[in-house]
C-alpha cells in the first residue's frame, strides 16, 4: 500500500490555556486572554492512500490481563504523609505511584506546608529519604525556611535545580521514597522547544514525572501556579494527567488556610483540610470553627444585637460560622450596602425578602454584613441566620447565646430544606449549643440532644424578635 506526506504546516497554541487556533488572533478563543498564541509546528503525519492513518499492528502485552478481584492492592494503600489534615483530604495518605497537584496563589504557603510534609514523612519513612526538589528558590532560602519552621531532618535531601534530567538523576541517584517539585512551571525539559512555564514544556514535564511515578510506585508532590483568576496555570491537560488536584486557599490578610480537594482518584473529591499559618510555620486545624466564632466558649454568654450563629458545609465537613449585621439610620436617597465574606447578590436578595415579607423597614437604613474570621460563606443554608442577624440589629435586640440557625429562604419567605441537618446539628452540640431553629421536615431527630424548633415562614421568626423587643 503506497503512502504520501501530508506537507508541515502550522498552527498557533494559547500559552494559558492550550487552546489551538489555525492562524493568529489577538486574544485566544479560550480563555479570552490577550496576546498568548505563539506560532508552533505541527508533527508531518503518515497517511494511507484512502486517507486516513496508518495502522499500528498489534504488539505483545507487558503483563496478561487478569480478572480484576485477583489484582493486588498492596500498591495502592495510602501511607500516612504524617499532616492529618492533608491526609483527611488525601484520602488516608500518600498513595505509592501518585501525582498530586497542589495549586494556589503567590506567598499563600504551598511551599511551607510542603516543607512541612517533608519533614515529617522523612521522619515517619525509618530508612526511606524525600527529595525536595525546587526552582524558583535557592537552596539556601529553603535551609532557612526549613529552620524557621523546625522542618530539617537528615533523611530530607534538597536540590535547587530546574532541568528535568538533572532531576531524574537525582531521583536515580537517592532512590526517594517521595519527590516534590516546586513549582512544575518552573522546570524545562530539552527534549522540548518552549519557554519554561509554557504549555508544551509543562505537559512534558508533566507527563515525564507521570510516567516515572508510575513506573516506579514513586509519589509525587507537584506546585502548580494560579492565573489571575484563580484557574491552574498551564493546559487544561494537568489536571486530566495527574491523580489528585488539591486547590490551596487561604485570605492574606487571614491566617486560616484550606486545602480543598478538587480531584482525587483515590478518595473523595469534596474533603477540606484547614490549616493556620504562624511565624513557626503551618499547623492543622482539626477543630477550626472557633476561629470564626467572635464569642467562643465561656465568653460566648456576651452577645450583642447583630449576630448569628449558623453550620455550613465545607465540602463533607460542618463548621460553626458567625453571622454579623449593623443597621444603622442614614439620610441618603441610597442607603449604603457593605458585604464582607457573603455573596452581595444574595445578601441583596434577603433584604428585599425582609423588606417585603418580613415587613423590616430597611429602605432609610445603611445595612452592613459580614462573617467573622475571614471566613466566605456562600451556601444558601446561612440565609434565615443572615435575616435573623439584620433583623435583631433593626430591632436592637440580641439573639440567645446557644441558638444555631439553620435554612434557605425563598421568595415568597419560606424556609426551605437543607441538606445534612444532623450532621450539622451533630457539631453544634458539640461544641455547647442547646436551640436549634431548623426547616420543617429536617428529619433532624433526637440524637443531639438539641432542643429543636422547626419554622416554615421568616415572618414566623422575626414575629418572635418583635415581641423580645416589645
Amino acid at each position: 500500500m503506497t503512502t504520501r506526506t501530508r506537507a508541515a504546516r502550522s498552527s498557533y497554541v494559547c500559552s494559558e490555556c492550550g487552546h489551538r487556533a489555525a492562524q493568529w488572533v489577538g486574544r485566544c478563543p479560550g480563555c479570552q486572554a490577550w496576546g498568548t498564541l505563539t506560532e508552533q509546528a505541527e508533527p508531518v503525519r503518515a497517511a494511507t492512500a484512502g486517507g486516513g492513518l496508518r495502522r499500528v499492528a498489534a504488539g505483545a502485552p507487558s503483563t496478561p490481563a487478569r480478572p480484576i478481584a485477583e489484582v493486588a492492592l498492596d500498591s495502592a494503600r495510602a501511607r500516612p504523609s504524617g499532616v492529618d489534615e492533608l491526609d483527611r483530604v488525601l484520602g488516608g495518605g500518600l498513595v505509592p505511584g501518585a501525582v498530586v497537584l497542589l495549586a494556589g496563589e503567590p506567598g499563600v504557603g504551598k511551599s511551607t506546608l510542603l516543607l512541612e510534609v517533608a519533614a515529617k514523612a522523612a521522619a515517619s519513612l525509618g530508612g526511606g529519604s524525600v527529595l525536595y526538589v525546587t526552582g524558583e528558590e535557592s537552596a539556601g532560602q529553603v535551609r532557612l525556611r526549613a529552620e524557621r519552621t523546625g522542618a530539617l531532618h537528615d533523611r530530607l535531601f534538597l536540590a535547587a535545580e530546574s532541568d528535568l534530567s538533572s532531576i531524574l538523576g537525582h531521583v536515580d541517584a537517592l532512590r526517594p521514597d517521595l519527590l516534590i517539585v516546586d513549582s512544575v512551571q518552573t522546570m524545562t525539559s530539552p527534549e522540548v522547544d518552549g519557554s519554561p512555564g509554557g504549555v508544551t514544556q509543562t505537559r512534558a514535564v508533566t507527563v515525564a514525572l507521570t510516567a516515572l511515578a508510575k513506573e516506579r510506585g514513586l509519589p509525587v508532590l507537584l506546585v502548580g501556579h494560579v492565573t489571575k483568576d484563580g484557574n491552574i496555570a498551564g493546559p487544561r491537560v494537568l489536571e486530566h494527567l495527574v491523580d489528585v488536584v488539591l486547590a490551596f486557599e487561604g485570605d492574606k490578610h487571614s491566617t486560616l488556610r484550606m486545602v480543598r480537594g478538587v480531584k482525587n482518584r483515590f478518595g473523595p473529591a469534596d474533603e477540606v483540610g484547614c490549616f493556620e499559618l504562624r511565624d513557626e510555620g503551618i499547623v492543622g486545624l482539626p477543630d477550626p470553627s472557633g476561629l470564626f466564632l467572635a464569642r467562643f466558649g465561656a465568653t460566648r454568654a456576651s452577645v450583642v444585637p447583630g449576630t448569628a450563629v449558623t453550620v455550613v458545609m465545607d465540602g463533607r465537613r460542618p463548621l460553626l460560622a458567625e453571622v454579623q449585621a449593623l443597621v444603622a439610620s442614614s439620610s441618603m436617597p441610597t442607603p449604603r450596602r457593605a458585604v464582607s465574606g457573603l455573596d452581595s447578590s444574595r445578601v441583596a436578595m434577603l433584604l428585599a425578602i425582609l423588606e417585603r415579607r418580613g415587613r423590616v423597614r430597611l429602605q432609610d437604613s445603611e445595612v452592613y454584613t459580614a462573617t467573622v474570621g475571614g471566613m466566605k460563606v456562600t451556601e444558601p443554608a446561612a440565609d434565615l441566620a443572615l435575616a435573623m442577624a439584620v433583623a435583631s440589629a433593626k430591632n436592637d435586640v440580641a439573639l440567645p447565646p446557644d441558638l444555631v440557625v439553620l435554612g434557605e429562604l425563598g421568595l415568597a419567605g419560606e424556609v426551605r430544606r437543607v441538606s445534612g441537618v444532623r450532621r450539622r446539628l451533630a457539631e453544634a452540640a458539640r461544641l455547647g449549643f442547646t436551640h436549634a431553629l431548623v426547616p420543617p421536615d429536617s428529619d433532624a431527630g433526637t440524637g443531639t440532644g438539641m432542643k429543636v424548633t422547626e419554622v416554615s415562614d421568616v415572618s414566623q421568626v422575626l414575629a418572635r424578635i418583635r415581641r423580645a423587643s416589645a
